[in-house]
């Protein structure tokens, strides 16, 4: 029996390691939820180099909530000058990677999601957990989107390199409706509609996600700084100065505090809006003091 019970024990050590990935998604109108989890050999995902399709003529329009345990992005990662830059975004570049789907406005984008933290080790504080949202995104119309490895960015990686885990990604229908970017409960919603319902007003699906902040022109300053908030939204603040809501000639983007100056005059970009901007000026997405991009904010 003991003979036997060795034999069993020794059988058994010689196993391979195993850990399954799975990765779903989940839809609210036009917008998609892609979750992880973790089973088998207890091992934390290190690192997701995936491929997100739609199809039926639909685009992936924008990217959001990105997992904050999963920060790295090393396809976005640049060297200015010998600086060391990361542009921030997890979606893989064609044109300096191969094997790398269109981007945003395609049909398919390439993600890249790295974990990197401090004590190592899958037991650490600062470690991703098993399962949880890795990102969330949306799309124009009905489709089917459909998620599997890209090997050649990696795949699906785990802490122990030395365990490949089985990868089991499923898709989702998203059937999207006719619904309103713009909170229907904020006091502002009824200017949003006279204004033509500007899309820069909305949260990142829409908009930037940064223009109660600031960010006017909807992105960056560009190499080397990429500042969210910066001159060319000054200058759209100095081109509406002083416009009203009844003005045809009024850019809707510069109104960046969502209401007017009140009376006598009720103009809709004035020192309100400029003070917001001073306020954030030359912010960035990321790093310290980054802007939350959590807009629209209001009541």
């Amino acid at each position: 029996m003991k003979k036997v019970l060795v034999t069993l024990v020794v059988l058994a050590l010689a196993l391979p390691a195993f850990a399954t990935v799975t990765i779903t998604c989940t839809t609210d109108g036009n917008q998609v939820t892609v979750n992880y989890a973790v089973s088998g050999e207890p091992n934390k995902v290190s690192g997701f180099g995936l491929d997100i399709k739609v199809d039926s003529g639909a685009k992936i329009k924008s990217i959001s909530d990105l997992n904050s345990k999963y920060w790295v992005y090393p396809g976005s990662i640049v060297i200015i000058n010998g600086e060391v830059n990361d542009v921030g975004t997890p979606i893989g570049d064609p044109a300096r990677f191969p094997g790398t789907l269109g981007g945003l406005d395609t049909n398919g984008i390439t993600i890249e999601m790295g974990a990197l933290y401090y004590p190592a080790g899958d037991n650490s504080p600062n470690a991703p957990p098993l399962s949880g949202v890795l990102l969330k995104f949306r799309v124009d119309k009905d489709c089917t989107v459909s998620i599997q490895e890209n090997t050649v960015r990696g795949g699906v990686v785990l802490t122990n390199p030395s365990v490949d885990p089985t990868v089991n990604a499923t898709g989702c229908i998203v059937t999207t409706g006719p619904t309103d970017c713009f909170p229907s409960n904020y006091t502002s919603f009824n200017d949003w509609k006279t204004m033509g319902k500007p899309d820069c007003w909305c949260a990142k699906h829409k908009g930037s996600g940064y223009q109660c902040d600031g960010d006017a022109d909807q992105k960056t300053s560009g190499a080397p700084y990429y500042y969210r908030v910066f001159t060319g939204d000054l200058g759209l603040i100095v081109g509406n100065w002083k416009k009203k809501i009844a003005d045809a000639t009024i850019n809707p983007c510069a109104d960046i505090d969502h209401k007017s100056s009140g009376a006598p005059y009720y103009y809709r970009v004035f020192t309100g809006d400029l003070g917001v901007l001073v306020t954030n000026w030359k912010k960035k997405d990321t790093g310290t003091g980054a802007l939350p991009g959590n807009c629209p904010r209001g009541i």
